[in-house]
């Protein structure tokens, strides 16, 4: 299956992670070969209508490809310039969305639910529960207390505006005792709607406008955005069907959004993803991202701001971070290797081929990345 579109950006210090590493332009050859091979085989095993790749250094993308289509059964190709949905891989922006507050001394590490909410009359569980306890899915929330399936079907026909419907969400979810087990670990999207709120709380506008504002200009990401890519973008796929980005249900209702509905192109996601390879890049201090990557309490797995937490690994220098993210329509993984300087991502338009094409890719990407000569 042919690669279509491919970038491949050799930076001067590519080689500079490793210890006793081959020149950068050898190295960079080496990586780029074979991380074309890795999503080329990852495509053509998986079927999926289109997959792309990226691997970042420190000073931003090593290597981008892509292949596939943007819509099975149309013509056009996809390309490494494309839009793709992040799924829950928006977790980590906006956890590190309230470190920038922290760092702006309008919200602390600290803080508690009764300091978030004063005026929620929440449960006296709730009470004295840490920020950082709902960002590692510790606090004991499930989706079943009010993101169930009977919010799902009439959350879009809501008429209130989406701060409003995430300050209702948390009214909700506060006011009853947790479903779960504090301390335990409960994935849970409602955690993040409750970050979002808080955050919209704090400095008095919708999330996604402070987003754009905190996150986004700053680090220079110009084709961030909110849902299902619209105009000449890819489509998602559920069940092999490409999904119109205009109709009706082509995401997770916008209320859920600080949980996952961002969407942009891999070049915009590598400039977050430089954050974890430069010890904040000027834009977070290091004290708040060492929080970011510190696991929330002992649950387990280990999970951190918007991260699940793998431990030692060989590969990594150290532990890495990792999250998946799908809507059923799309799929995107993402590796994060401090100890290296390296960040590993592969996108789909397919949320189940798609899913399955993402995690033969990753892989392979970090082969590629340590195929070159010590």
């Amino acid at each position: 299956m042919t690669i279509t579109r491919r970038k491949m950006i050799q930076v001067a210090a590519a080689a500079a992670w490793v210890a006793s590493p081959a020149p950068a332009p050898a190295r960079a050859q080496v990586e780029n070969v074979g991380a074309d091979a890795a999503l080329e085989a990852a495509l053509a095993e998986a079927g999926a209508p289109a997959l792309a790749g990226m691997i970042v250094g420190p000073d931003g993308p090593v290597w981008m490809g892509a292949g596939g289509l943007r819509r099975r059964g149309a013509e056009a190709a996809a390309t490494v310039d494309d839009l793709w949905h992040l799924g829950s891989n928006t977790k980590a922006m906006t956890a590190a969305l309230y470190g920038r507050l922290v760092d702006q001394e309008r919200a602390s590490w600290t803080a508690t639910a009764a300091d978030l909410f004063p005026d929620v009359a929440m449960d006296a569980a709730w009470r004295d529960a840490p920020v950082t306890a709902f960002m590692g899915h510790v606090a004991g929330l499930k989706d079943e207390t009010a993101l169930g399936r009977d919010w799902l079907m009439t959350a879009r026909d809501d008429p209130r505006t989406l701060s409003g419907q995430r300050r209702a969400l948390v009214t909700a979810m506060l006011t009853q005792p947790p479903a779960g087990s504090p301390g335990a670990f409960a994935y849970a999207n409602s955690n993040y709607v409750v970050i979002g709120a808080a955050i919209e709380r704090i400095v008095g506008h919708p999330w996604e406008d402070v987003m754009r504002a905190e996150v986004f200009a700053p680090l220079g990401i110009e084709t961030g955005g909110f849902g299902a890519p619209a105009g000449d973008q890819p489509w998602g796929h559920r069940g092999g069907v490409a999904i119109d980005p205009a109709g009706p249900v082509t995401d997770n209702p916008q209320a859920m959004a600080p949980a996952g509905t961002v969407h942009m192109s891999l070049g915009d996601y590598a400039r977050f993803l430089r954050v974890f390879l430069t010890n904040g890049d000027g834009w977070l201090s290091p004290e708040s991202l060492a929080v970011l990557m510190r696991p929330a309490g002992a649950g387990q797995p280990a999970y951190a701001g918007g991260w699940l937490v793998a431990g030692d690994q060989p590969w990594a220098g150290g532990p890495a971070l990792t999250h998946n993210g799908s809507n059923t329509m799309w799929y995107a993984s993402t590796w994060v290797a401090p100890g290296v300087g390296r960040a590993f991502v592969s996108v789909s338009n397919d949320g189940e081929q798609g899913a399955a094409a993402c995690q033969r890719l990753i892989p392979g990407l970090i082969r590629a990345n340590l195929s070159g000569p010590a």
